[in-house]
């Protein structure tokens, strides 16, 4: 029986490849070679990676192969050669691939493994058991359509190995029919005495850029003395621009039209910022918010109108109307920003709909009709306030604005809904974007503006003759710096030209312009790979599919995830719908590795571009051999610890609807019981106090039930106070805390909610001295000691050296849910115990 490895690969919203090695050759491992080769033709990047490895040991050993793609990116092509046999990857439907995994993991042949979604790239990583001085080689392929943005195309390749390799290179070859304007090389690697390794080559239509550090180079560069090469290498360029506005190109019967004007007046604006205030934005995101509209405005053009609401559970508007971008204006709207403040809840829906109020004012005032509308909203949560049902909302703003104006909704961090803002933009012709929670967050805010500054096209529409199947080809607004692009079949076979029309509205006209080319240009064939404009279009039929799903009932969207899944199949893409399925040579363990969704991080509360995690699903051994978990909450415990900047915390891997000990301490006769939250998949629906002495107070996220011998009392999650001096038991609530304090113990039970589902979180305030609880709380409250900050971590806790690794955490002990910065360590290394010993049947 040939095992088999599932894989379902991760996508980037730059085009670029990190490379990482976690092997050595201290170990008895060798990387002797390791390529990466990425031809670039008409923005269509085919990028190839290439590692052969070589086990000098005297004995079999698991080699890796670990790698970072662009999210943008579709795998298509995967394999690896040993003692010269071939084992390639199959792409197949995801259901039937899992099938096969599934299979496997009853044979206890299962090791799964997660990938967890980077801030511009995620990881594919694999690995196989190689013969004692053997050899292995690796093969990845991927490829995606490079996006045009603010002017410039981008190419990222990051080489992180972990040792020094003796054949190492980097080549990327870029060939544009239309002429390379301008191209320049940025980045880590070309910015020390690396730079002079690099060589550029380049004509009016073709480029090379060539990075090939020798051994002993790789081993002197700043940082790479021990593990070898550790950087960036970024490629930008532009293309030249013909005075046709577009270029046509056509070949075996596929076509792809590529359209950016520039020549073109700018078009006034109206816009809204719409900007969170609320209790969770404190800190860092409220100052780089603040920050980041402060030099928005200085970029505001005189031509446009624009007005501010900041909001939390109220709404703040800094004049009633929008105005002219005026000095005088533009330095009062920049006093109201440094006065925004964290304060409150979240109201989303009446914000958005007071902006859609403002701009309908403008409208009805003075003719917009030669301008552009648009609201930009900035959100790090869900609503907690006012209409909070999600659906609710999205059809209220969508009502609201009727398709007159645009939506740009940005996501600030992991908290969001971001599923929620992507619908609710798109249904109203704009699109989402995550604002990742870095030290550059106010750069990227100014950055997403840059993109929408400009608007020199609407309503543009490009309509074909004797064509079928074609991309989108209607698009609300073309602004500067960016590129249209539409592709589709050719279905007339008697078309000698294929003619193309683009219509649109620019400032103060309609214009029409018309692009064309021969129905089948042999001269592309010296510039582009063959089947490149099929599988481009291809590509963006299947990305576009994945897009509009969002927007679809549910007959629709089969109909929709069908086409969408025939396609990856027969181009072999491996998407959200598919997976690869790979032979290993027998008796290797089968993996899978699942496509996460950019609305939230699996396992991980944040990622960066540069460090990027991989968690092992655990494996509970049963009688059937290793079994994959199902149905788990992952919690992240946060410890707050004295003396120390950076707080403990613990992610915990618990069963749905399972029941756990949270506290037991057998001096003070206390139990808590914490049961999981099954809806919210985050923190509990239910946590009950109990003691032999007094009763049991019971909590849900709709009541509190304090039940002392035969008497039970109900409260609800309104202010209220209850005592009883006989047995030391107090209950406080107030602000959606319940303070619960039994003799010296005093235990907090927050309220929170993630938009439709509410949820319980405790937090242990107060110990008795010297108390020995257990419980995934009561273990969890240790003292550490930093032995090592970097480049890794290793704490001291209870007389033992943890690993540690600097992570976030939202502080679910406080109420307004801050973000923190923690130590991360496995919980195994202070629990003690196996959660299993920590579950009760009821509670």
């Amino acid at each position: 029986m040939v095992p088999l490895v599932v894989l379902s690969f991760l996508l980037a919203s730059v085009s670029s490849a990190v490379i990482k090695r976690d092997i050595q050759k201290d170990n008895g491992v060798d990387i002797y070679s390791f390529h990466i080769k990425s031809m670039v033709q008409s923005r269509y990047a085919m990028t190839v990676i290439t590692s052969r490895v070589a086990n000098l040991a005297n004995e079999s050993q698991e080699l890796n192969f670990h790698v970072e793609i662009p999210k943008n990116a579709f795998i298509s092509k995967f394999s690896m050669t040993i003692d010269g046999k071939i084992y390639d990857g199959v792409v197949k439907e995801k259901a039937e691939a899992q099938q096969q995994y599934d299979q496997a993991v009853q044979r206890g042949q299962s090791a799964g493994l997660v990938s967890a979604v980077g801030r511009t790239l995620e990881e594919f990583k694999t690995s196989v058991t190689v013969a004692a001085h053997s050899k292995v080689t690796f093969e990845l392929t991927y490829e995606e359509l490079l996006k045009r943005r603010l002017g410039q195309y981008e190419l990222l390749i990051k080489a992180k190995p972990t040792q020094a390799v003796k054949d190492f290179k980097i080549e990327v070859q870029i060939r544009e029919r239309q002429g390379i304007r301008f191209l320049d090389t940025r980045g880590k690697l070309v910015s020390n005495e690396l730079a002079k390794v690099t060589r550029i080559s380049q004509s009016d239509d073709e480029a090379t850029v060539q990075f090939a550090p020798t051994k002993q180079q790789q081993e002197q560069c700043p940082g790479c003395e021990t593990n070898g090469l550790d950087g960036d290498l970024l490629i930008v360029y532009d293309v030249n621009r013909p005075k046709s506005k577009g270029d046509f190109q056509v070949l075996k019967g596929y076509f792809v039209h590529y359209f950016a004007p520039t020549d073109l007046p700018r078009i006034p604006k109206n816009v809204v910022f719409i900007i969170d205030q609320s209790g969770s934005m404190h800190g860092i995101k409220i100052k780089q918010t603040r920050e980041a509209l402060l030099k928005i405005l200085g970029d505001i053009s005189e031509e446009d109108h624009f007005g501010l609401i900041s909001f939390d559970d109220a709404i703040y508007k800094w004049k009633p109307n929008l105005v002219p971008a005026t000095p005088g204006n533009l330095e009062a709207a920049r006093a109201f920003v440094r006065k925004i403040v964290d304060r409150g809840a979240t109201d989303i829906n009446n914000a958005v709909l007071e902006g859609v109020r403002m701009l309908n004012n403008l409208a009805e005032s003075q003719n917009t009709k030669d301008s552009i509308s648009i609201l930009i909203l900035l959100t790090d949560g869900d609503p907690t306030s006012g209409v909070t049902n999600l659906d609710s909302i999205q059809a209220n703003v969508k009502e609201a604005i009727g398709k007159r104006y645009s939506l740009y909704c940005l996501g600030f961090g992991f908290d969001v809904n971001y599923e929620f803002l992507e619908k609710m933009a798109l249904q109203n012709l704009g699109v989402a974007r995550r604002i990742y929670p870095d030290s550059d967050a106010d750069l990227q805010l100014q950055g997403f503006y840059e993109e929408v500054a400009t608007p020199l096209l609407l309503d543009v529409q490009l309509s074909y003759t004797g064509v079928s199947n074609l991309t989108q080809s209607n698009f609300s607004q073309y602004y500067n710096g960016t590129e249209i692009v539409v592709a589709g079949q050719i279905s007339d076979n008697d078309l000698e030209t294929l003619t193309g029309t683009i219509t649109a509205r620019s400032k103060n006209n309609e214009v029409t312009y018309q692009d064309m080319s021969v129905k089948e240009d042999n001269l592309l064939d010296i510039y582009i790979f063959e089947m490149y404009i099929q599988r481009l279009w291809a590509y963006l039929t299947v990305k576009q599919l994945l897009e509009k799903e969002v927007l679809l009932g549910q007959s629709e969207k089969q109909a929709l995830r069908k086409q969408a899944l025939d396609l990856s199949v027969k181009y072999s893409f491996v998407t959200p719908l598919t997976s690869m399925v790979v032979t290993k040579p027998e008796g290797e363990d089968s993996q899978v590795l699942h496509k996460p969704k950019e609305g939230k991080p699996e396992h991980r509360d944040e990622a960066e571009d540069s460090q990027f995690h991989s968690v092992i699903l655990p494996i509970h051994p049963t009688n059937g051999g290793p079994q994959p978990v199902k149905d788990v909450v992952d919690l992240r415990i946060l410890q707050p610890t004295a003396g120390h900047s950076n707080q403990l915390c613990f992610d915990v891997q618990v069963s749905q609807k399972q029941n756990y000990k949270l506290l037991d301490d057998q001096t003070t006769d206390l139990l808590v019981v914490g049961q999981v939250n099954s809806e919210a998949k985050k923190g509990f629906q239910q946590i009950s106090i109990r003691s032999k002495a007094w009763g049991s107070v019971t909590v849900d996220t709709t009541k509190i039930v304090l039940i002392q011998g035969q008497k039970n009392e109900d409260f609800s999650w309104t202010p209220f106070s209850f005592s009883n001096a006989l047995n030391g038991l107090s209950l406080n609530m107030q602000d959606g805390v319940l303070t619960v304090e039994v003799g010296e113990t005093r235990m907090d039970i927050l309220l929170h909610s993630d938009g439709q589902n509410s949820f319980l979180w405790p937090a242990v305030k107060k110990r008795p001295p010297g108390s020995t609880a257990m419980g995934i709380l009561g273990q969890f409250l240790v003292s550490y000691e930093e032995k090592q900050v970097i480049p890794t971590g290793i704490l001291e806790i209870q007389d033992k050296e943890v690993p540690a690794s600097r992570e976030t955490a939202v502080n679910y002990n406080d109420p307004n849910k801050p973000r923190v910065d923690c130590w991360l360590v496995p919980y195994q290394s202070v629990l003690g115990v196996n959660l299993s010993e920590l579950t009760v049947v009821q509670t």
